[in-house]
């Protein structure tokens, strides 16, 4: 995952081949305070532009030494009927839940693996 350091800076993946996916946009950045993407990842993890949801992520000062985190993913209504699906999804180990985890390790200094498991994987797995 790779974030442009800029208000309308792209927000994308990068895979191990090179691929690019867009995931959406810089809507507001804040160094060291907040971020605002937006995300365009339709229920089939597929980039779609017209569907637009957003991602904020706040980083609050606890101390010299702690930071917490907090993570909002809004506007999932825009998913219609697939809303509380993709809700599941982004709760997961392999959604926001995980990805958080993960920079809490890194930070910490954990060694990491590099295979992360994709949420598009879990869709085979949801009831039709």
């Amino acid at each position: 995952m790779i974030i442009e350091p800029r208000l309308g800076g792209r927000w994308f993946e990068r895979a191990a081949d090179g691929t690019e996916c867009d995931w959406g946009r810089v809507l507001l950045w804040q160094p060291f305070d907040r971020l605002i993407l937006s995300w365009e990842i339709s229920s089939q993890f597929t980039r779609d532009p017209n569907l637009k949801t957003e991602v904020e992520v706040q980083f609050i000062a606890e101390g010299s030494e702690r930071t917490r985190i907090e993570l909002e993913h809004r506007l999932l209504e825009n998913y219609g009927e697939q809303a509380g699906m993709m809700q599941s999804i982004f709760d997961s180990d392999g959604g926001w839940t995980g990805i958080i985890n993960r920079f809490a390790a890194q930070a910490a200094g954990a060694a990491l693996s590099t295979e992360v498991a994709c949420p598009a994987n879990q869709l085979a797995d949801q009831p039709k």
